[in-house]
């Protein structure tokens, strides 16, 4: 470390030379305000950042208690309150809840230590009824004595999973402990300080064997450390938390604010964000929605907590914050719900349901406002503006704490206006997902690779993720609810919408945390278009099904294609859509007349070459073909794919499943599938569509799929090997999308395998020449035709574009 370094790990003092803003967190209160005059002691440093702290857990002293909103929500907090204290005995020697009395069991430990922090935030908030209630307070002083005595601390042994050891527990301790800092008394203070800081002493290690920590584990263990800091007065662990942000000792190779893909996360990991947006947890797992979240909304907290100290993050990195929120959460979110091929295991967590993840994400960034004055900050607002209006499902201002809710309401009523509904096609090479998004809805496509895992379940959780990323398509409409309300238990898991997979149900949990053998997932896109084309080499888990898949997402049609698919035994279904009916007797036109409607209905429908479902949208298929319906109430439990969080509480819904029979028979071999997808589409328009459809099928061999939309020429394709589509050809692996307008022809290219130092393509025609397109990109005329050589080397399938000119 350095002189100055060292300097900064002595007392708290020093954090007047910089200020503290000794009330209120920046969330609410504004970039932090220049200390008065006089040197302050370490104990009045101290009492400052904990009130900080203790005012993003309670809203503050000085909160508008005529305010509806602050009313509700201080209401909240004490049911809230009341029902974690349920149950809460001292006096027990099984257990400090008769519920959680598991010695096994670690997130019984947690979990105590939560329901302990949730009623002592009630205890503190004023307008609770618990606000200063006695015998809640000596429940709760006692409740902290229990678990210290019995379960946490230097004398006793971990068990189970480190996590809640080192994380979850230790979270939920520090915040009691600031919550009722007055109350504790030194004696306990030390316990509580000094039990936490034996299970995580050090920012950049966890677990007990002391990996480096990294990812969303590497800020909650920095947020441990600080907040203990905090407790104890020790500048010295403020500052190893500020470093350990940026990995200072370790010379940037594990900084969390380093994009994984310029230099940051652990070496060999690939963990965190890359610069593409996406985020990776637990090696090659895409997480936005789960650990992305959580790594999003545990910094925001802290700097908040070291903003205007003598620990305030100054990392150049910190400003890769912007592009986290801008490329890695705007694009996987659709009105309120986080995509939920980013969501990893949380999806099979009844918690996590009903829009919760994007609220985590909301509450980061309304904390992240202050700390990035200026331009980023009004980015940030017409963002968190945009997302609060367009969720008709969940009332984000009804279900967020205190502190975030005035935030959110300064937000509201400032004069930066609201982004707008978001229009782009957003790809990410780094975990292998794309994401399209028109006014009246959103569609995501998961894939995997030789580079990303198929599914995570671990911990008993997300049993039946099997074909998660066998190229899953899943709509988000103005049905809000759709992939709430118990979607994910109910649905039927081996015909997941989008997916080529072959009938059958593997062994729960079989294949989680596998790569393909294919290099071959991922794409190319216009910029600032919604034009990109889409594909995975599918090579499944488990079974020889081999298949190739594209997705040609031009604007509000999306044009499916496959071939290949073949296997050595087994039937193969494509599925066309998997849908939880909103109306349980949604009418289904098939070719403009309607199927029946009632549950249990199911029929083989030949020389469909359109259907449309009410409230979902249309399907075209240009060449007339088989498809099989059916319609089904299914009846499951959350425990069957969650044996950790899942209840046995039955749920019944209802569904509407289309998908193409390959080959009808015991081993299919080159079958294929051409649909267009029509996202809200309406009847109507369905109809008109499949008399002209407006996109036709150049190629759908196993060297390239390419397709052309009739209203501009638009030609996408994607090859698999070297091959030709009319008059575009390349010499191997690539994605392209050629765009006529006028005398200029756009161009967009890139290498999905991410292997390839060079991809060539030729374009045939008359007096092309090269417009523009960067130093990676040259060209050279040919007879009738011109060839075009990038340089993909380095790139990690990004897209590279250029502008060809007619002469």
């Amino acid at each position: 470390m350095t002189n100055r370094d060292t300097t900064r790990r002595t007392v708290l003092t020093g954090a007047a030379a910089l200020g503290v803003a000794a009330t209120l967190p920046l969330a609410l209160a504004g970039p932090a305000h220049a200390a008065s005059g006089t040197a302050r002691t370490a104990a009045e440093d101290a009492a400052a950042l904990r009130t900080r702290w203790h005012t993003l857990l309670t809203g503050g002293p000085d909160l508008d208690r005529g305010d509806e909103r602050i009313v509700a929500a201080t209401a909240r907090v004490g049911r809230a309150g009341a029902t974690a204290a349920t149950g809460l005995d001292p006096s027990r020697t099984d257990g400090l809840f008769p519920d959680l009395t598991s010695t096994t069991l670690s997130n019984h430990v947690t979990t105590s230590f939560k329901r302990l922090a949730t009623a002592a935030t009630a205890w503190a908030v004023p307008g609770t009824p618990q606000h200063g209630d006695a015998a809640l307070l000596a429940k709760l002083l006692g409740g902290v004595d229990w678990m210290l005595t019995h379960r946490y601390g230097p004398e006793h042994t971990r068990f189970d999973n480190d996590w809640d050891w080192e994380i979850g527990a230790a979270l939920a301790l520090n915040d009691t402990a600031v919550l009722l800092h007055d109350q504790l008394g030194a004696e306990r203070l030390e316990r509580v300080t000094a039990a936490v800081h034996h299970y995580t002493p050090d920012p950049n290690l966890w677990r007990v064997n002391r990996q480096i920590a990294t990812g969303a584990n590497r800020v909650w263990v920095s947020t441990v450390v600080a907040v203990n800091a905090v407790l104890r007065g020790d500048g010295a662990a403020l500052a190893r938390v500020r470093d350990a942000l940026s990995d200072v000792e370790g010379a940037g190779a594990n900084s969390v604010l380093a994009f994984n893909d310029t230099g940051g996360a652990a070496a060999g990991t690939g963990e965190g964000f890359s610069s593409d947006g996406s985020f990776l947890q637990h090696y090659k797992h895409p997480y936005n929605g789960g650990y992305g979240k959580e790594l999003l909304g545990n910094l925001s907290r802290l700097l908040n907590l070291l903003a205007g100290t003598a620990w305030t993050v100054t990392d150049p990195d910190l400003d890769n914050v912007r592009g986290w929120v801008d490329d890695g959460f705007d694009p996987l979110m659709f009105r309120g719900d986080v995509m939920a091929s980013v969501c990893g295991r949380e999806i099979a967590r009844p918690s996590k349901q009903g829009h919760a993840s994007a609220q985590t994400v909301i509450e980061a960034v309304l904390r992240l406002i202050p700390c990035f004055p200026g331009e980023p900050a009004d980015r940030f607002t017409a963002l968190v503006k945009q997302w609060i209006a367009e969720d008709g499902y969940r009332d984000f201002l009804a279900v967020t704490d205190l502190a975030s809710l005035v935030a959110a309401q300064r937000a509201i009523a400032s004069a930066v206006p609201a982004r707008g509904p978001l229009v782009a096609h957003k790809q990410h090479p780094g975990m292998d997902k794309a994401a399209h998004h028109r006014p009246a809805f959103g569609l995501g496509i998961s894939a995997y690779s030789t580079r990303i895992y198929n599914y995570e379940s671990i911990q008993n959780e997300n049993l039946r993720g099997w074909h998660l990323s066998d190229g899953m398509v899943l709509l988000y409409t103005d049905d809000l609810g759709h992939y709430s309300e118990d979607y994910w238990p109910t649905v039927d898991p081996t015909r997941l919408p989008g997916t080529t997979v072959l009938a059958g149900r593997p062994a729960d949990a079989a294949g989680q945390r596998t790569t393909s053998t294919a290099d071959w997932a991922g794409g190319t896109a216009l910029p600032d278009t919604t034009l990109g084309a889409y594909g995975m080499e599918l090579r499944a888990f488990g079974s020889t099904l081999h298949g190739l898949k594209s997705w040609f997402c031009l604007d509000d049609v999306i044009a499916c294609v496959g071939s290949g698919i073949t296997a050595e035994a087994g039937t193969a279904e494509t599925v066309v859509e998997n849908r939880k009916l909103r109306d349980p007797r949604a009418a289904l036109l098939v070719n403009g007349s309607a199927a029946p409607d009632g549950p249990g209905w199911s029929d083989e429908l030949a020389d469909v070459r359109w259907l449309h479902l009410a409230g979902t949208g249309g399907y075209v298929f240009p060449w007339p073909a088989s498809v099989r319906a059916l319609r089904e109430e299914r009846t499951a439990t959350w425990r069957e794919i969650n044996l950790k969080y899942g209840t046995d509480t039955p749920v019944t819904r209802p569904y509407l499943t289309l998908w193409h029979d390959h080959d009808h028979g015991p081993a299919p071999s080159g079958a294929g599938y051409f649909y267009l997808q029509l996202p809200a589409a309406s009847a109507g328009r369905t109809r008109l569509l499949s008399a002209a459809p407006p996109v036709e099928l150049i190629a759908d061999s196993t060297a390239v799929h390419a397709v052309r939309r009739g209203a501009d020429g638009l030609l996408a394709a994607n090859f698999w090997r070297a091959g030709t589509a009319r008059e575009l050809s390349c010499d191997g692996p690539a994605s392209v999308l050629v765009r006529p307008r006028g005398r200029n022809v756009s161009v967009a290219l890139s290498d999905p395998t991410q292997l390839r130092s060079t991809v060539v393509v030729e374009l045939a025609g008359r007096g092309l020449t090269l417009a523009s397109g960067g130093p990676r990109v040259s060209a050279a005329r040919t007879p009738g035709s011109i060839r075009i050589t990038a340089d993909t080397s380095g790139l990690r399938g990004a897209t590279l574009d250029l502008t060809l000119k007619r002469s």
